[in-house]
């Protein structure tokens, strides 16, 4: 029997998959959790085989929650839901040690054959999304780059940007300019669409 822990956000769909999977002979739901912030306390309780983490959570998102749950239960392993096709994602579901990496859009056989497979020890990409992370390529940003553009993103202007980062303020703009250069935008706005759209944010 395969242990599984899931954990998504919409109410709907998590029920969804919870109703899916007690159809599976093989498999048995031992936690829902709504929040991604609840991930690693779950599952260190309900000891799963397997942890289906949607990508965007409300607390922590799915790729973060897959880092920790790598780190504090390596026996566990990761299999990512998104929405998005975006190939930056799937580079970091990589690097948070996530053994599959599926969007929500493809057929449910799909899901229960991967976390089979992911309970096996194999991985479970889909192909296109390879190709795709492939011709994208991993973020040009810097890892402060990302940061001052992500704090960007959130609204906030530069001077509050520098204060929540301990930056001057000039730094900030010098971070904001190098990171529009490097992804091609017209602007900060313009840089923030691109990025969000490979995945780098």
């Amino acid at each position: 029997m395969i242990r599984v822990l899931i954990a998504e956000d919409m109410h709907m769909i998590r029920s969804a998959l919870v109703a899916l999977l007690s159809l599976e002979d093989d498999m048995e739901v031992v936690a829902e959790i709504e929040r991604g912030d609840e991930v690693v306390d779950a599952a260190l309780r309900v000891r799963p085989d397997v942890a289906v983490l949607d990508i965007d959570m409300p607390g922590l998102d799915g790729l973060s929650a897959a880092e920790q749950l790598s780190a504090q239960l390596p026996d566990c392993r990761t299999l990512v839901l998104t929405g998005l096709s975006q190939p930056g994602n799937l580079l970091r579901a990589l690097k948070a040690h996530a053994r599959g990496f599926i969007v929500k859009d493809a057929p449910a056989q799909t899901l229960t054959d991967g976390i089979r497979r992911i309970a096996a020890g194999e991985r479970v990409i889909d192909p296109e999304l390879v190709a795709a992370a492939l011709e994208t390529g991993s973020s040009p940003l810097t890892a402060r780059e990302t940061e001052v553009l992500r704090a960007a993103a959130s609204g906030i202007r530069t001077g509050q940007i520098a204060t929540q980062l301990s930056l001057s303020q000039a730094t900030v703009r010098n971070y904001l300019s190098n990171a529009i250069s490097k992804v091609g935008g017209r602007n900060r706005i313009d840089a923030i669409r691109i990025s969000r759209d490979a995945g780098w944010l």
